[in-house]
């Protein structure tokens, strides 16, 4: 890793504790102040709430373990590096979550059967549910920003988390609400509320990610715009077997391209390189692209697959050839295309004064290669 990388993977580190820090530390007060207030109100709603509260917390530090171990650098067990973390920290939360919501809502239906227990809010549990709607609002908001701003999935479910915090807070205060106005048993109701919200998040981040460990590729708006960019690219005939995946906040790609199929191994290359340049420009997840430059589309099979080899060629051509010079004979240019093979030989003009009947030369190293039935046509050009 470079140090100008390195520096970046460092200081994207440090964006992610920063927030996830500034999180952590809310997340605890308000966990704390809701569930002792639902203690001592008897509000089965406002404890689920600060336990929602607290599973943020649990994801924060998911968030800064992931975080720290995923910015190593690649390394010969992990080619493509340790991104994945980040991934399976995501599973591993959603199921958390599942699991929290499932607690949760058992509780709350037992309450439903407990009518001898006396609930008593106030102005203090309303105001604990209002400041926790607008905190955790607020950190929705910085989380989400530098999400964006870092391209991290991870934060990105972090601050939605967040978001879901205040949503099940403003449920929490319908059913303080509801038992003010003498209706207790909607407390146990916005409990079971807080639940499924809460299991459907772990349901959403668990499904996400293993996704992505299973390879899925990129939405289809991201393909489509891969393929503009790379058919942008001058000398890029077409392309086929465009396949992308992710790794955390990073995006790999890999593709064939069809080029004209007479260039040279150099310019086909460079055209690979600027295919390549323009996705890690354009494409703001891209890091990584696998380019495989064609001279024809071969995307369900090649036509040349059974033609013999450059070494059994050139035995033949010699065969065919014995006049010509050794040296000239191993410096031809092979195309395979189309299912045959095109002969290119570039000679010394000087051969044709050293060489018997030089007059019907072209001729008769057509007639000769006509024994070979792989050899399509034969190209021999005379140079100074």
């Amino acid at each position: 890793m470079n140090t100008q990388t390195e520096q970046a993977t460092q200081q994207r580190y440090r964006e992610v504790r920063k927030v996830t820090v500034i999180g952590s530390a809310l997340d605890f007060m308000l966990g704390t102040a809701k569930v002792i207030t639902g203690w001592l109100i008897n509000s089965q709603a406002l404890i689920a709430d600060g336990i929602h509260s607290f599973s943020d917390l649990l994801t924060d530090f998911m968030v800064l373990y992931a975080a720290r171990h995923a910015q190593r650098e690649a390394d010969e067990t992990h080619p493509y590096g340790h991104g994945r973390i980040e991934t399976l920290a995501t599973v591993s939360l959603g199921l958390v979550l599942i699991v929290i919501a499932g607690g949760i809502a058992h509780s709350a239906i037992q309450r439903l059967y407990a009518a001898d227990v006396m609930i008593d809010f106030g102005g203090f549990a309303i105001a604990i549910t209002l400041l926790s709607i607008i905190t955790k609002e607020w950190i929705y908001r910085y989380t989400i920003a530098v999400a964006r701003r870092l391209r991290s999935d991870m934060l990105m479910a972090n601050a939605w988390h967040s978001r879901s915090d205040a949503f099940s807070s403003i449920v929490v205060l319908i059913g303080i609400a509801g038992v003010m106005l003498g209706y207790p048993y909607l407390d146990a109701v916005a409990a079971v509320a807080v639940a499924a919200m809460i299991a459907k998040i772990g349901f959403d981040l668990a499904h996400a990610s293993t996704n992505e460990l299973i390879d899925t590729a990129l939405d289809t708006d991201k393909v489509n715009a891969i393929r503009d960019h790379i058919l942008s690219v001058h000398g890029v005939r077409s392309i086929h077997t465009l396949r992308t995946r992710k790794s955390a906040s990073n995006a790999f790609v890999d593709v064939h391209i069809q080029v004209n199929p007479r260039l040279s191994v150099s310019e086909g290359h460079q055209i690979g390189d600027a295919v390549r340049k323009c996705l890690l420009q354009q494409v703001d997840e891209v890091t990584d692209v696998t380019i495989h430059v064609d001279p024809e589309n071969d995307e369900s099979d090649s036509p040349c697959h059974d033609l013999p080899s450059r070494d059994q060629i050139i035995a033949g051509l010699k065969q065919c050839w014995p006049h010509l010079p050794e040296s000239a004979i191993e410096a031809v240019t092979l195309h395979y295309l189309s299912g045959g093979i095109d002969v290119e030989l570039n000679l010394p003009i000087g051969i044709l004064q050293t060489i018997p009947e030089a007059q019907d030369l072209v001729k008769k190293l057509q007639q000769a290669t006509a024994s070979l039935p792989f050899i399509r046509q034969v190209q021999i050009r005379f140079i100074a």
